[in-house]
């Protein structure tokens, strides 16, 4: 199952008869492995990887810090709950350390993510401060290299 993970994990438009051939297995148990992955909901889903720098795409991403304190018989997941719920919410993490939630948004521009933030975040009983920072730009993303950055090609001035 795990070397099956890896390969999607690397190239999710692998087939099931190139990952069949890869492992030296049937491709029809590659294919019953997958279907009961996904199933299982351990795989729960296929996403291309996109460099938006390279479209005409002018979303601004954001990470947002939470630190929260749960109310009596409301743990984080309850907290977190309230909070993937926003279309705007890519991604949501728990986290150990300086803060508790780690959210990542998206929107069109600074204002409407800090909107989003003040407008709803903010304004929850369990949140006690937030801390937003914009991503500028992506090196890598899930293990891949967006753009290579060559070295130091200035010449030494004697």
């Amino acid at each position: 199952m795990n070397e099956i993970l890896d390969i999607l994990d690397k190239d999710a438009r692998t087939t099931p008869e190139q990952i069949a051939i890869m492992l030296g297995r049937s491709t029809e148990d590659v294919k019953a492995a997958i279907n009961k992955m996904e199933n299982d909901k351990i795989i729960l889903g296929y996403k291309p990887l996109v460099n938006r720098e390279k479209i005409e795409d002018d979303l601004v991403c954001a990470l947002i810090e939470l630190k929260v304190t749960p109310s009596a018989g409301e743990g984080f997941d309850s907290i977190a709950s309230r909070i993937y719920c926003y279309e705007q919410v890519r991604n949501l993490y728990l986290m150990s350390g300086a803060y508790d939630l780690a959210v990542f948004v998206e929107g069109r521009n600074i204002k409407e993510v800090a909107l989003f933030v003040s407008e709803h975040l903010a304004q929850m009983d369990s949140i006690l401060s937030t801390s937003t920072h914009f991503m500028l730009k992506t090196y890598k993303r899930e293990g891949v290299i967006f753009e290579n950055i060559k070295g130091d090609t200035r010449e030494l001035m004697v």
